[in-house]
């Protein structure tokens, strides 16, 4: 069993494993700036930016073959703390007033 691992289409000798292992750095830092980043530290466009990555590359680890299914879950995992992080940011921002 563990030969097979070693030798699927998506397995460790191939991109398809170390891509997803490397962007689950993105998530762990999200995780982090959740509990240790106020509110109005967040840069609302980069977290957007980071959102929309990781939206589209939710589309490509689906689409792509085989199904990188460790891709999908790193990257759903980065949009719930993406977004979450963007609710932190927004939420806290005062609204603009007519004076400003």
């Amino acid at each position: 069993q563990f030969r097979a691992f070693l030798n699927h289409p998506a397995g460790p000798k191939t991109t398809h494993f170390w891509g997803p292992v490397a962007n689950w750095g993105f998530v762990l830092a999200a995780i982090i700036d959740i509990n240790t980043k106020p509110p109005e530290a967040v840069s609302v466009k980069m977290t957007s930016a980071l959102s929309v990555y990781s939206l589209l590359f939710m589309r490509f680890a689906w689409m792509v073959q085989p199904r990188n299914y460790l891709l999908l879950a790193c990257h759903a995992s980065n949009e719930t703390a993406q977004l979450y992080q963007l609710n932190r940011a927004l939420s806290h921002k005062p609204a603009k007033t007519d004076n400003e």
